[in-house]
């Protein structure tokens, strides 16, 4: 007994170490995002010793350099709309693969495992190429429809599909139910946490995403979060650390949001197997 609680005690303290080393960084950067800019070049303390907004206010002034309220709704437009399009078009295809007589099934599950296996950097300039040939650069087109589907959801759904019981859904035919009706009202509630978590790394991976929209985009109108921060270090703010942590702050939040959210379907989603 006298092991366990030393045992339970060292694992504590190893994790409570491991918690604050990586959220010391991120406190760092709130804390100086409240700093002036003499405090954020000269001092080493956490905490500022004079609080101020002027950070945030000048990164969203109209007169700033960045161009942050356009970058935000381009995100927003991107991440939701591309999020939504992986779960429908993923949902879709592991239905009909699993459920439906489609000719040259297994060689679509094969060609689905091996898109597995390709590293998406390779696709990046075939892609690049495709729009420019369709004058499509620096538009939502890019940005959007690269992300409308993905061979790891349609795998992982597929899977959960083959263990889901087929009584349930004849029992529903049986009902009078539709093959729609059937998809949304008794399998989509069932797998609803892998739909969850695939659309929360969905999300993530577009909200974080900087090297393919710098490629598909010119203008500052067009950019995202996470190239618009990117390029203001390059810019003005390079000599200002704490206006570099506020526009930080400003991008790290919503994506804190979803993932604190979502976190508890993680589990459910990565767990989850079947139905017992």
């Amino acid at each position: 007994m006298r092991q366990k609680r030393i045992k339970s005690g060292i694992l504590v303290a190893v994790a409570s170490v491991l918690a604050v080393l990586f959220l010391f960084p991120l406190v760092w950067m709130v804390f100086t995002s409240f700093k002036t800019l003499s405090e954020s070049l000269a001092s080493a303390s956490l905490l500022p010793k004079e609080w101020t907004l002027e950070n945030y206010v000048s990164i969203f002034s109209a007169s700033a350099d960045s161009n942050m309220v356009q970058w935000t709704i381009n995100t927003a437009i991107v991440t939701l709309i591309g999020t939504a399009l992986v779960i429908f078009v993923d949902v879709l295809a592991a239905y009909a693969l699993a459920r439906l007589n489609i000719p040259g099934k297994k060689i679509i599950l094969g060609i689905v495992v091996i898109a597995l296996t390709v590293p998406g950097i390779v696709t990046l300039f075939p892609a690049f190429y495709l729009f420019k040939s369709a004058d499509l650069l620096d538009t939502y087109a890019p940005l959007i429809l690269p992300y409308s589907a993905g061979t790891l959801g349609v795998f992982l759904i597929y899977n959960f599909l083959r263990s889901f019981p087929k009584e349930l859904e004849e029992a529903a035919y049986l009902d009078g139910a539709t093959q729609w009706q059937v998809l949304t009202k008794v399998i989509f509630p069932t797998i609803k946490p892998v739909v969850t978590t695939l659309g929360v790394v969905t999300f993530l991976a577009i909200y974080n995403d900087f090297l393919w929209p710098s490629l598909v985009t010119n203008s500052d109108e067009m950019k995202t979060l996470t190239l618009g921060v990117a390029t203001l270090v390059q810019g003005s703010n390079f000599v200002n650390p704490a206006a570099m942590m506020a526009s930080t702050v400003v991008a790290t939040i919503p994506a804190l949001i979803i993932f604190l959210w979502a976190n508890k379907y993680f589990v459910k989603g990565v767990t989850n197997s079947g139905i017992k």
